[in-house]
């Protein structure tokens, strides 16, 4: 007969789809062999399969917008006319004939310098004292202190700040005596950044105290029974080995969230002194971005600015990892 099969026909005419579908998977599981990296992909290919969706998005919104902000860095480009090559232009010209950008520098400096550690141990002070106290009354505490950063209400501290009569700040000053006349508090170039780095340093507690206090809560409690046995003497040690080091993972976030608020200071400075503020007293590297971004429409240069604070906080966040892991040692 026709269709019999005998010794003559050919091997990939006998083989079935479900033997040909496991002779590639073998020649494939062969093939990854020969490399670790390939041996590794094969071996989760189904998790990498996974992540794929996620990993598209990812790089779609976030990998594919730094690595085009870099190279527009480079050229001249205004959003009406394709961009222009111009080299190192835009980064000289931030450095060497932009003097509010310097002052924009100068600005974020000091309030990284000061809102950055300063937001980062008291979120730790304010948890370390408040998980101390007995469980109800933490629940409570722990959501009062909590609650102003949930509404974000700068209103609230531009109320507070008002340069008339019926600010509250002025009011209570008037009251005691101390001063004749309103203070315009958001009009005074030297009182501006002091005010902006109060306010940031209120907003800058809300999720790192969380995220703290949620790791203090974790903390194995048999940890402190056992160094007692090791030679813990006092609480400063209970906390530099114990505590610390098991707190690690939420230290980092924190730290993270930290700099990327410090950094990221722009619409404090526009809600309550404006845009500009009065002689860029507020005027920060957000704010400058800004400026170039939707006023503007300068993306070529805005993207030099974006890139230097891209990698501004990629070396912050490097040194704070290496000195997070020392906690403990």
């Amino acid at each position: 007969m026709e269709n019999t099969i005998n010794e003559n026909t050919p091997l990939t005419e006998k083989k079935t789809l479900k033997e040909k579908f496991n002779d590639m998977r073998y020649k494939i599981d062969l093939w990854s062999r020969k490399k670790p990296l390939r041996r590794k992909i094969y071996l989760n290919r189904y998790l990498y399969l996974m992540m794929f969706p996620y990993v598209l998005l990812f790089f779609t919104f976030t990998v594919l917008p730094v690595i085009m902000s870099f190279v527009l860095s480079f050229t001249d480009f205004n959003m009406l006319e394709f961009p222009h090559w111009v080299g190192w232009d835009n980064y000289l010209n931030l450095f060497l004939e932009d003097p509010i950008f310097i002052t924009a520098v100068k600005n974020t400096l000091i309030i990284a310098v000061i809102v950055g550690p300063g937001g980062y141990i008291l979120s730790f002070v304010f948890a370390w004292l408040i998980n101390e106290l007995p469980r109800v009354l933490r629940a409570i505490v722990t959501f009062v202190f909590y609650a102003p950063a949930l509404t974000g209400a700068i209103s609230i501290w531009a109320l507070i700040f008002s340069s008339d009569y019926y600010g509250w700040a002025n009011s209570l000053l008037m009251n005691l005596q101390i001063i004749n006349e309103p203070i315009t508090w958001l009009k005074d170039a030297d009182y501006i950044l002091p005010i902006v780095i109060a306010v940031q340093l209120w907003m800058s507690l809300g999720v790192n105290f969380l995220t703290l206090i949620a790791g203090l809560k974790g903390v194995n409690k048999e940890l402190y029974e056992a160094g007692a046995i090791d030679g813990i003497k006092n609480r400063w040690q209970e906390l530099w080995y114990i505590t610390l080091p098991s707190i690690k993972d939420q230290l980092l976030f924190s730290a993270v969230i930290q700099i990327s608020n410090t950094l990221g200071v722009g619409a404090v400075t526009t809600a309550l002194c404006g845009f500009p503020s009065v002689q860029y007293a507020g005027h920060t590297i957000v704010n400058h971005l800004t400026d170039y971004t939707s006023v503007r429409f300068e993306l070529g240069y805005a993207s030099a600015i974006a890139t230097l604070l891209f990698i501004a906080s990629i070396g912050l966040n490097s040194l704070i990892r290496k000195a997070i892991r020392k906690v403990g040692s």
